[in-house]
Protein backbone atom coordinates (compact mmCIF):
# COMPACT_ATOMS: atom_id res chain seq x y z
CA UNK A 1 0.00 0.00 0.00
CA UNK A 2 1.00 3.58 -0.54
CA UNK A 3 -0.57 6.92 0.19
CA UNK A 4 -0.23 9.67 -2.38
CA UNK A 5 -0.68 13.27 -1.33
CA UNK A 6 -0.98 15.99 -3.92
CA UNK A 7 -0.24 19.64 -3.27
CA UNK A 8 0.36 22.82 -5.19
CA UNK A 9 -3.04 23.39 -6.70
CA UNK A 10 -4.79 26.71 -6.45
CA UNK A 11 -6.19 29.70 -8.24
CA UNK A 12 -4.09 31.16 -11.05
CA UNK A 13 -4.63 33.64 -13.81
CA UNK A 14 -4.60 32.45 -17.41
CA UNK A 15 -1.05 32.41 -18.70
CA UNK A 16 0.34 31.69 -15.25
CA UNK A 17 2.20 28.71 -13.85
CA UNK A 18 1.81 26.15 -11.11
CA UNK A 19 3.84 23.26 -9.81
CA UNK A 20 1.97 20.24 -8.55
CA UNK A 21 3.67 17.79 -6.23
CA UNK A 22 2.70 14.28 -5.25
CA UNK A 23 4.41 12.94 -2.16
CA UNK A 24 4.33 9.19 -1.63
CA UNK A 25 4.35 7.47 1.75
CA UNK A 26 7.03 5.04 0.60
CA UNK A 27 9.62 4.59 -2.10
CA UNK A 28 8.37 5.25 -5.61
CA UNK A 29 11.28 3.56 -7.34
CA UNK A 30 9.29 0.37 -7.85
CA UNK A 31 6.36 2.00 -9.56
CA UNK A 32 6.59 1.20 -13.24
CA UNK A 33 4.45 4.17 -14.11
CA UNK A 34 3.44 7.35 -12.39
CA UNK A 35 1.30 10.06 -13.79
CA UNK A 36 -1.08 12.94 -13.51
CA UNK A 37 -4.70 12.77 -14.51
CA UNK A 38 -7.39 15.40 -14.34
CA UNK A 39 -11.12 15.55 -14.13
CA UNK A 40 -13.21 18.60 -14.91
CA UNK A 41 -16.85 18.87 -13.80
CA UNK A 42 -19.10 16.74 -15.97
CA UNK A 43 -16.18 15.10 -17.74
CA UNK A 44 -14.33 11.83 -17.44
CA UNK A 45 -10.94 11.60 -15.83
CA UNK A 46 -8.23 11.93 -18.47
CA UNK A 47 -4.52 11.41 -18.66
CA UNK A 48 -2.37 14.53 -18.54
CA UNK A 49 1.12 13.05 -18.44
CA UNK A 50 2.94 9.96 -17.25
CA UNK A 51 6.48 8.86 -16.64
CA UNK A 52 8.04 5.44 -16.36
CA UNK A 53 10.72 4.15 -14.04
CA UNK A 54 13.21 4.67 -16.81
CA UNK A 55 12.18 8.28 -17.28
CA UNK A 56 10.21 7.93 -20.49
CA UNK A 57 7.36 10.38 -20.67
CA UNK A 58 4.26 10.92 -22.67
CA UNK A 59 1.74 13.71 -22.66
CA UNK A 60 -1.82 14.27 -23.74
CA UNK A 61 -2.19 16.23 -26.94
CA UNK A 62 -3.80 19.14 -25.13
CA UNK A 63 -0.61 19.71 -23.13
CA UNK A 64 1.08 21.21 -26.21
CA UNK A 65 4.52 21.42 -24.54
CA UNK A 66 3.16 23.53 -21.68
CA UNK A 67 3.61 20.92 -18.92
CA UNK A 68 6.57 18.88 -17.73
CA UNK A 69 6.33 15.75 -15.61
CA UNK A 70 9.23 14.58 -13.49
CA UNK A 71 9.93 12.25 -10.61
CA UNK A 72 12.47 12.42 -7.83
CA UNK A 73 12.93 8.92 -6.49
CA UNK A 74 15.16 10.15 -3.66
CA UNK A 75 12.33 12.36 -2.38
CA UNK A 76 9.55 9.92 -3.28
CA UNK A 77 7.85 12.72 -5.14
CA UNK A 78 6.25 13.22 -8.51
CA UNK A 79 5.94 16.68 -10.05
CA UNK A 80 3.97 18.40 -12.74
CA UNK A 81 5.22 21.81 -13.83
CA UNK A 82 2.48 23.65 -15.66
CA UNK A 83 2.89 26.89 -17.56
CA UNK A 84 0.81 28.95 -19.98
CA UNK A 85 -2.27 27.77 -18.17
CA UNK A 86 -5.64 28.14 -19.84
CA UNK A 87 -9.12 28.26 -18.39
CA UNK A 88 -9.76 24.83 -19.91
CA UNK A 89 -7.03 23.43 -17.66
CA UNK A 90 -9.36 23.95 -14.71
CA UNK A 91 -9.90 20.57 -13.08
CA UNK A 92 -9.05 18.39 -10.14
CA UNK A 93 -5.61 16.90 -10.76
CA UNK A 94 -4.91 13.41 -9.48
CA UNK A 95 -1.64 11.64 -8.91
CA UNK A 96 -1.39 8.02 -10.00
CA UNK A 97 1.15 5.30 -9.29
CA UNK A 98 1.08 1.86 -10.78
CA UNK A 99 2.94 -1.40 -10.80
CA UNK A 100 2.72 -3.67 -13.81
CA UNK A 101 3.28 -7.40 -13.60
CA UNK A 102 3.55 -10.08 -16.24
CA UNK A 103 -0.03 -10.98 -15.45
CA UNK A 104 -2.50 -8.06 -15.33
CA UNK A 105 -4.23 -9.59 -12.34
CA UNK A 106 -1.20 -8.59 -10.30
CA UNK A 107 -1.20 -5.00 -11.50
CA UNK A 108 -1.76 -2.42 -8.78
CA UNK A 109 -2.97 1.14 -9.09
CA UNK A 110 -2.97 3.85 -6.47
CA UNK A 111 -4.54 7.31 -6.54
CA UNK A 112 -4.25 10.46 -4.54
CA UNK A 113 -7.18 12.52 -3.34
CA UNK A 114 -6.68 15.23 -5.91
CA UNK A 115 -5.82 18.90 -5.90
CA UNK A 116 -7.95 21.60 -7.45
CA UNK A 117 -6.51 23.82 -10.16
CA UNK A 118 -8.63 26.77 -11.19
CA UNK A 119 -7.52 29.04 -14.01
CA UNK A 120 -9.35 32.34 -14.43
CA UNK A 121 -9.23 34.82 -17.26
Amino acid sequence: QVQLMESGGGLVQAGGSLRLSCAASRSISNFNTMGWYRQAPGRQRELVARITTGGSTNYADFVEDRFTISRDNAKNTLYLDMSSLKSEDTAVYYCHAGTRALSPKYDRDYWGQGTQVTVFS
